[in-house]
């Protein structure tokens, strides 16, 4: 369907004007008409329609079209124009095919003649395309109109011509007429819509269409035509058919356009599809070639073809399809060198990093230092954002640069270490390759990858690559590989494949401090030797910090001190290890550190700053991310720190999503069995926590792991025992573990297993639980001390001693000052205080601001009132002491008390009277 005789609507203007051209001509007046406009906006059309209009009314009609291959052709649009005029001589048609002298303008007078008899219309298609003969010779056509009845209508792409408009412009008897054809309004693509589909658009529909085809009628009309043909509907749905089609029309558009361009103006779009707006002209002219910045006309032959607009640089590509379709015509190579030479000029002209590292991606090999450098800095912003993709791009481009073995085994370090946000077992594979690269220049990448890749979890594979590289190692490299060797034998699974003959043992007493923490944590998980175990975690956590410093060691040493009680000195150690691993951008093994921590801080009662590490683990490494040998630890910490929070549906929910532990081996597994137990033990499935309990247990004492402080398994499983009615197998358990308790030394472990035995004894409990009271007070075990309390206030009520069960009470209050309301232990000593009532020990009543107090003053009032000082209640509100010390003045302020004494009146008078303290 057309509109008007066109095949599109918006040109309503432009046809009236060309209208009254013919209608005036029919009447002998001559005219002169120009329509630009950028390529695809109708001037082909136009210039169609006005000539059919002209041969209707009986006019004549003489067509020419400039072409890019006749351009080089004297008077080549000429003797198109003048091949139906009859009466031209033979010298005349000698002259118009290229022979003879040019001594005059061949044609001219027999058309002007004849149009005296026969009113005549010329119409000229691409005027900024006639070769310098054709142009000088309708120059000459219109100086001579007045008085002729004939008139021109040239059609110009782009603007309008220089050349033609210098014809035209001089002032004269005849009327000149200049038309600029304007993008279609998104009123005329709704037209246009309605016109070729047959009804109207929908609204997302012809929104879309205006928006794709840039208001272009060529596009528009052939991806609308193409569209009906399909017999699709204009619906919205039907968009991205839509797009598709104009996308493709565009290209085919774009590849006609290209094919009519001499060399230097491909080159330069070739230059302007690499770098866009980045270079000014002059650089982007070098980029095409030497002969672009000397080339006449050309930026105007570039704007010509529609495919270039004027931008504050210079020019730029109209659109993103347009530069798709420019690079597809070029071969890969092609691509490769231009866009490594855009990336040179960008580096000499101080482009930002990450523009040169976009043109450095799609380029070859630079062969230059600055390459490197830049893809670096650029990984380092793209990590700092949270663009892990983008730095992974970034390094995996830098390692196509030739650099020498050491540093491309350094950048492949880098990139493992961030390949585990994307494509972990890429990075294993990498680190394996690392390992088993020979070349003494290599040797400490070599323990460094194995490092890495043991710490993440990555075992069976490093393994075999570890014990590869021990029969060359030697010296440090050996030591550090050997340590690094006996620290994965915790998690790895059975492998009868593997080899000891070639792994040196540890020593007693190592001097190396990465075998210092192997050994240090091979000790603590035997239960041996306490003193020797903290003396080699310090002599490793000591002896080996900073960027090039082994993690798992370090980390084992960590851990090692955690188990010995020396938990101030653990936590620091594991603070001091995660700020490095953070700059180092090292994700698996500074989420597995924060795991660690949190494991640490909910030991000690710390459940916001256990929660705060958890969270913190999955949000540095997400949990689909872990490896599967080190993945269940971190939902074992997940789980134990909501339950311990009081989320228990939150637990109960993590307990059933995480991965099934089957028959895996290691100590995460055992983990994960220990956590989903405790979750089965809240919600009375005896048997299912007693199996679970026990699974741990197998799993940890296949491995030799029988220290009780690593996890009170035999405990936990005594209490399945016992509530199932097997007090004999419960008995059995606690005795087993108080034994290893006693024999690895350390309070805390010795105090959860009297806890233990306690709490499935059935003569003499109370004593049991006093016991393990005494034990775990003085310790950081605040978790394992309020258990204890608990169990014992409810054995004194049950015995009625209220007296006791009081002071208790007031006891385990403490221990809840930097809990949550809804933890559990909140609500145990709820719980506690509604069974023991009003405290028989004080008559006082509670303050009556005390109501008024936010929660955070009231947890901070609460700790300073039981004697806490201002930099221990900031480290366990994890604070700042400036923070403490507004806090209390606020609570000074709306108590109206002085002072802490006053305070630890007020906290004495207050507790158990349901003011919720904690």
């Amino acid at each position: 369907m057309q509109f008007n005789g066109l095949p599109f609507p918006g040109r309503e203007r432009e046809q009236a004007a060309l209208a009254r051209v013919v209608t005036d001509l029919g009447r002998g007046r001559p005219a002169v008409v120009t329509i630009a406009g950028r390529p695809g906006s109708g001037q082909r059309a136009l210039l169609g329609w006005v000539a059919r209009l002209a041969a209707d009314r009986g006019l004549r009609v003489l067509r020419a079209e400039a072409t890019p291959s006749e351009n080089a052709l004297r008077y080549g649009a000429v003797d198109q124009l003048l091949t139906p005029v009859d009466g031209l001589g033979d010298g005349t048609r000698q002259v118009l095919v290229g022979h003879g002298p040019d001594t005059r303008l061949p044609g001219l007078a027999e058309l002007l003649r004849s149009a005296r008899d026969q009113p005549t219309l010329v119409t000229v298609a691409d005027v900024g395309l006639l070769d310098p003969a054709s142009l000088r010779w309708f120059g000459a056509l219109i100086r001579r109109l007045p008085g002729t009845p004939a008139a021109v209508v040239a059609g110009s792409t782009g603007g309008h011509h220089p050349g033609w408009s210098g014809i035209t412009s001089a002032p004269g008897p005849v009327p000149v007429t200049q038309l600029t054809l304007s993008a279609l309004t998104d009123r005329d693509i709704a037209t246009a819509v309605a016109l070729i589909c047959g009804e109207p658009g929908e609204e997302p529909f012809t929104s879309a269409a205006a928006e794709a085809t840039a208001g272009s009628p060529a596009v528009a009309h052939e991806a609308l035509n193409r569209f009906a043909a399909r017999g699709h509907r204009p619906l919205a749905a039907r968009v991205p058919e839509l797009r598709a089609l104009i996308t493709a029309v565009t290209g085919e558009h774009t590849t006609r356009a290209l094919s009519g361009l001499p060399d230097t103006a491909v080159a330069v779009l070739r230059a302007l599809a690499v770098c866009g707006e980045l270079l000014d002209l002059p650089l982007l002219y070098t980029l095409a070639g030497p002969g672009a910045a000397r080339e006449p006309g050309l930026r105007a032959t570039l704007e010509a073809t529609g495919l270039t607009v004027a931008s504050g640089t210079g020019l730029r590509l109209r659109n993103a399809d347009v530069r798709t379709r420019v690079l597809e015509e070029m071969t890969a190579a092609e691509r490769a060198d231009l866009f490594a030479r855009a990336a040179e000029l960008a580096h000499r002209a101080a482009v930002p990093d990450e523009e040169i590292t976009r043109l450095l991606l799609a380029a070859r090999p630079a062969g230059e230092p600055w390459a490197v450098h830049t893809l670096r800095r650029t990984c380092a912003a793209a990590l700092r954002a949270g663009r892990s993709a983008e730095a992974i791009a970034c390094l995996t481009r830098a390692l196509d640069e030739p650099m020498e073995p050491g540093s491309r085994a350094r950048l492949g370090l880098e990139l493992a270490a961030i390949e585990v946000l994307a494509a972990p077992e890429a990075g294993d594979r990498r680190l394996e390759e690392i390992i088993r690269t020979e070349g003494d220049q290599l040797s400490r990448a070599r323990t460094r990858a194995a490092d890495l890749g043991l710490t993440r979890g990555g075992v069976e594979g490093l393994r075999r690559a570890v014990l590869s590289a021990l029969p060359t190692a030697h010296d440090v490299e050996r030591a550090e590989l050997a340590a690094l060797y006996w620290l994965s034998d915790e998690g790895r699974e059975d492998d009868t494949a593997l080899t000891l003959a070639d792994v040196p043992p540890l020593p007693e007493r190592p001097p190396c401090p990465a075998q210092a923490g192997a050994r240090a944590w091979q000790l603590a998980l035997r239960a041996e030797n306490l003193a020797l175990t903290r003396e080699l975690a310090r002599r490793a956590a000591t002896g080996q910090e900073g960027g090039g410093a082994l993690i798992l060691p370090r980390l084992a040493a960590a851990r090692a001190l955690f188990l010995t009680d020396d938990v101030e000195e653990a936590g620091t150690r594991l603070d001091v290890l995660h700020t490095e691993l953070r700059r180092q951008h090292a994700r698996a093994a500074s989420a597995l550190v924060l795991a660690v921590r949190g494991e640490l801080h909910l030991r000690r009662g710390r459940l916001d700053m256990a929660e705060r590490d958890a969270a913190a683990a999955e949000r540095c490494l997400p949990h689909a991310r872990w490896h599967p040998d080190t993945a269940p630890y971190l939902s074992a910490v997940q789980i134990t720190v909501a339950l311990e929070s009081g989320q228990t549906d939150r637990a109960r929910a993590l307990a059933a999503t995480a991965p099934p532990t089957g028959e895996r081996e290691g100590a995460a597994w055992a983990y994960l069995l220990f956590a989903q137990g405790t979750v089965d033990l809240l919600d009375g499935r005896i048997a299912d926590a007693r199996e679970r309990f026990r699974g741990a247990g197998r799993r940890l004492l296949r491995r030799g792991h029988i220290n009780p402080a690593l996890m009170p398994w035999r405990s936990m499983a005594a209490r399945a025992c016992h509530a199932a009615g097997d007090h004999e197998e419960a008995e059995r358990l606690t005795r087993e573990e108080v034994a290893l308790a006693r024999r690895w030394g350390a309070p805390s472990a010795l105090g959860w297993a009297q806890l233990g035995a306690g709490r499935v004894a059935r003569e003499g409990r109370a004593e049991r639980l006093r016991e393990a009271a005494g034990t775990l007070r003085g310790t950081s075990s605040l978790l394992a001390l309020a258990g204890a309390l608990t169990e014992l206030v409810r054995t004194e009520l049950d015995a009625g001693d209220r007296c006791a069960a009081s002071a208790l009470l007031a006891e385990l209050a403490t221990l809840t000052t930097t809990h949550r309301p809804s933890s559990r232990l909140a609500e145990r000593v709820r719980v506690l205080t509604g069974r023991l009532g009003r405290p028989a020990a004080s008559g006082a009543v509670p303050h009556p601001a005390w109501a008024t107090l936010t929660e955070a003053e009231r947890r901070t009032a609460t700790l300073a009132g039981h004697g806490r000082g201002n930099r221990e209640i900031a480290e366990l509100l994890s604070v700042t002491t400036r923070t403490v010390e507004l806090r209390l003045s606020g609570a000074y302020r709306k108590l109206r008390i002085r002072g802490r004494a006053e305070l630890r009146t007020l906290i004495r008078a207050t507790e158990g009277y349901g003011t919720d303290v904690a």
